[in-house]
Order: structure tokens, then sequence, then C-alpha cells
């Protein structure tokens, strides 16, 4: 397995690696990530992985100097899997004006859901991504629907901006207990780990209050949100969506999503459950 710290040792190897499939990663690898590794294997005859912490995506006030940075331990992981390359710059590789002055701005999205919360956030992951894209020049890149407004804003701006890459959604690796695998989850404390399934489960009983036939989604959203709240959890949001727009859900639309975000102590975690309905029964 190669280890590419610079743009031009990449892009010498790129050149004769065949079919290549992306998985964009802030490193801290767990099973999740590892999932994205192995579809993107099925899919390609070789695999980048890309590690690094990419300070534009990251608020005033939020977790960027603490975020835990676990290179030997990601590339021992990766070496197992069968990961061709790493790609793994330093921050003046990837950013050696210092400031990005050309960023990508994706549309009115950015600023809905996660976005209202995180200003700038989507900003930061699409020129990251976009940069990355360039840099590699892969023919496939995987990434996780747990991140699911990332993905759509992600699919997007491939579609808008004609760059010949597929998009691969992966599903969300979750533990045993329903929770949606992540690196921030080493932040939890026991205690806030024991109920941070409660976050799934929320969605889950939307999820299936919705399959048995209910249509006040605002009323779903709010009693989810009140229950969160009353077991000590600071909701951002949880909201019915829209699986493919992730405009807001109307009656009538098959394919939807349940999104939701909110904090246990100082640890934001977000999850989703996708609800494919038979239009015979809307």
């Amino acid at each position: 397995m190669y280890i590419f710290h610079t743009i031009s040792g990449l892009r010498a190897w790129r050149k004769t690696a065949g079919i290549v499939a992306l998985v964009p990663t802030m490193g801290n690898l767990h099973e999740g990530h590892l999932a994205l590794v192995r579809e993107a294997r099925r899919r390609s005859d070789a695999v980048v992985v890309s590690i690094f912490v990419n300070r534009l995506q990251f608020g005033q006030g939020e977790d960027f100097d603490r975020y835990p940075r676990t290179l030997q331990e990601d590339t021992d992981k990766l070496h197992g899997e069968g990961v061709a390359a790493v790609f793994a710059p330093d921050e003046h590789e990837l950013y050696p004006h210092v400031s990005q002055d050309y960023n990508i701005e994706p549309p009115h999205l950015q600023n809905e859901l996660c976005g209202r919360v995180r200003p700038g956030h989507f900003r930061g992951v699409a020129t990251v991504v976009a940069k990355l894209f360039n840099i590699v020049q892969p023919d496939i890149a995987c990434f996780g629907k747990k991140d699911y407004q990332q993905l759509a804003i992600i699919r997007g701006m491939a579609a808008d901006l004609n760059f010949n890459i597929e998009i691969v959604p992966v599903d969300t690796g979750r533990a045993d207990d329903g929770l949606a695998l992540s690196s921030r989850n080493a932040y939890l404390s026991e205690s806030e780990r024991e109920k941070a399934p409660q976050l799934y489960a929320a969605l889950s009983r939307i999820a299936e209050q919705i399959q048995m036939g209910s249509r006040d989604y605002v009323r779903l959203e709010t009693d989810a949100a009140d229950t969160l709240h009353r077991n000590g959890w600071q909701v951002d949001y949880v909201e019915i969506r829209h699986a493919d727009t992730l405009t807001v859900a109307h009656v009538g639309d098959a394919d939807l999503v349940v999104l939701a975000a909110a904090r246990l102590g100082k640890t934001r975690l977000i999850d989703n459950i996708e609800i494919h309905l038979d239009k015979k029964t809307i």
C-alpha cells in the first residue's frame, strides 16, 4: 500500500492505477469507514482513501483541534483491507495559500438541517471534496448515508459541475444497539453512550408510524423531539424530508427520509432512516 503526502506523488501513481474508487475521510477510521472501503474495492481496480481533517468544514468553537488524528492506526486498518493508496496531505499541501479564496458554494440546502447550526460547513465539505476529485481523478467515490445531507450536496455538485464520477451511497454502519457509527462517538461518556441509541429509536418510531399510515408529519417530528428533550438531549432538529431532493415532505411522497441531529452533553450526533412507501397505500 502506498502512502502519499503530496499531490504530485498521488497524481503520478494515478496514471497507471486503472479504475479508481475514492473514499474521502477525516481519519480515525471505524467499521463504517471500512464498509465504504469494501464497497469501493468491489467496484474498482484500486481504492484510494484520503485522510485529511478539513479546517474549512469546522465552525468557530467546534472540535477541529481535538478531532482524533490516528494516521498510523488508520493505515494499519486500510492495509488489512487491501487499499492501494492512502492520500494524507498536510494542510499546506491542500491549501498552499493558507486561505481558500475560491470555494464551492452549494445551493440553499446548505443552510437547512445541519446547515442551520453549522453555517459554512457544507461549503467547506463541497470545496475539499471538489479538490479531492480534481487531485485523485477517481471513477467512483463512496460516501456513507449517515451524512445524508452531505451525500445530497455532493451528488448535486458532481452533476452540476460535470464530474465524470459515479457517486455511490453506502448504508450506515451501526453498533449492535443501533447507534450509527461515528468517530465522534468516542467523545461520549459511559452514561451518554448508554443513552445514545435513543436517537435511532426515535427515528425508528417515526418510520414505523408512517408505515402504519400516519401522515401528520409535524406532530411526528414534534413528538420525537419532545421525547429526546425529556431524556436529556439538546435537539437541533427532527425532520421528515423527500428522500431524493431533501425538500420538505408532503403527503403523497413515496420516498422519504427522517433526519435528526441532537446533542448529548457536548457531543453532537446525527442519524437518519429512509422510508419507501407503496404508492398504492399513500
